[in-house]
């Protein structure tokens, strides 16, 4: 019988640590594990789920309610004694819950993988949950350098692995789907687009992009900017867009079960964000030809070579931001040279890499070779 793998997650809504979960829970099988994943909460509109039911993979939805829900603590425990895992992987807030729910199935080794910087992956109470379950033996995987730094700061420990996050490397793009993310917006296919990929969340400070892309073109510049994601922060940003007068220039294209063809209509990648781990939509933007501009924070620097595939601007410094969109907007010859440097380095980012490592930490700590 396989040995078998639960990835443990809050949701399954098209977000970063999901995606690594999902192509995880997608990629283990060829490894000789059986995977199943569990949600807390119920099926999210537009979610991972029917990805995984599509692919044969089991998924668990556990009802959460919002805020603290000890309920999750007796639901863990029955999943864990029925399903009998040889590992759980657990992302986000979870150790809160599953540590109390280990003691049905104390042979499982529990891993969990920081995909923020640990400051900001979990409030302080959180905190201290993370340090006592790792000091019980639960062992931490960073994504990133700079998420492991992170965590040796935080937690006074280094973690037992670094495990960068895995894209699929050049997809394949319709020409068709390409025109119609452009049709839908009623732009002509040579209107330039920058887009970003992320929540819409203080995180990310798209007040601070679209402030950024006011200043950096004028009324009359044929530049768009594509907002793709969803989050608590939609209404304020649509409202603040209006403020700005960039109505006809800013799209909001909200969830996408697939960011492919709106990376293959854009131009120039932009993230503003204020913090960051590693995040996969820049991966994705480096493998689908696109320069980046993005704020140097958490492991972007690793990411992104400044100068070679993108422009790196100094978070909390709007002048730097300005500056580095106006000057690949106004250089096709400079951009065309940094999509083709990102495509090329994006070929590290290979979700393959990321499921071998995974599946070779799993057999060690089942006292395998791996």
């Amino acid at each position: 019988m396989k040995p078998r793998v639960l990835q443990l997650l809050p949701t399954l809504k098209r977000a970063g640590a999901e995606r690594v979960a999902v192509s995880l829970a997608l990629g283990l099988p060829a490894h000789g594990w059986h995977t199943e994943v569990v949600s807390l909460y119920d099926a999210f509109p537009g979610g991972f789920q029917n990805t995984l039911h599509e692919a044969a993979v089991p998924v668990h939805h556990l009802g959460k309610h919002r805020g603290l829900d000890l309920r999750m603590v007796s639901q863990l425990r029955r999943v864990f004694a029925l399903q009998q895992p040889a590992i759980i992987h657990t992302h986000s807030y979870l150790l809160r819950y599953v540590l109390p729910a280990w003691s049905s199935w104390p042979a499982a080794r529990i891993v969990h993988t920081v995909h923020n910087l640990a400051q900001r992956e979990v409030d302080l109470p959180g905190r201290l949950i993370h340090r006592w379950a790792f000091w019980r033996g639960v062992t931490p995987v960073a994504v990133g350098d700079e998420v492991a730094q992170s965590f040796l700061h935080v937690y006074g420990r280094p973690v037992a692995a670094t495990i960068p996050n895995g894209v699929e490397v050049f997809p394949h793009v319709e020409p068709a789907a390409v025109a119609a993310v452009r049709s839908q917006l009623g732009l002509s296919p040579e209107t330039p687009l920058a887009i970003c990929v992320a929540r819409l969340e203080p995180q990310k400070n798209h007040a601070g992009l679209l402030e950024a892309f006011h200043q950096a073109f004028a009324p009359d510049s044929p530049w768009r900017l594509l907002l793709v994601g969803d989050g608590s922060l939609r209404a304020a940003l649509e409202a603040h867009v209006l403020r700005l007068g960039l109505q006809d220039r800013v799209h909001f294209l909200g969830l996408q079960a697939d960011v492919a063809p709106a990376l293959a209509a854009a131009d120039l990648f932009v993230l503003a964000s204020h913090w960051e781990g590693a995040p996969l939509a820049v991966m994705e933007a480096l493998a689908a030809g696109l320069p980046i501009v993005a704020t140097r924070v958490g492991g972007l620097p690793n990411l992104v070579t400044d100068g070679e595939d993108g422009l790196l601007a100094a978070p909390h410094h709007p002048v730097e931001l300005v500056g580095a969109l106006r000057a690949l907007a106004l250089d096709p010859t400079r951009r065309k040279a940094m999509g083709e440097a990102a495509r090329r380095n994006a070929r590290r980012f290979g979700i393959d890499a990321m499921v071998n490592a995974y599946a070779h930490l799993f057999h060690q700590l089942l006292g395998g070779a791996g």
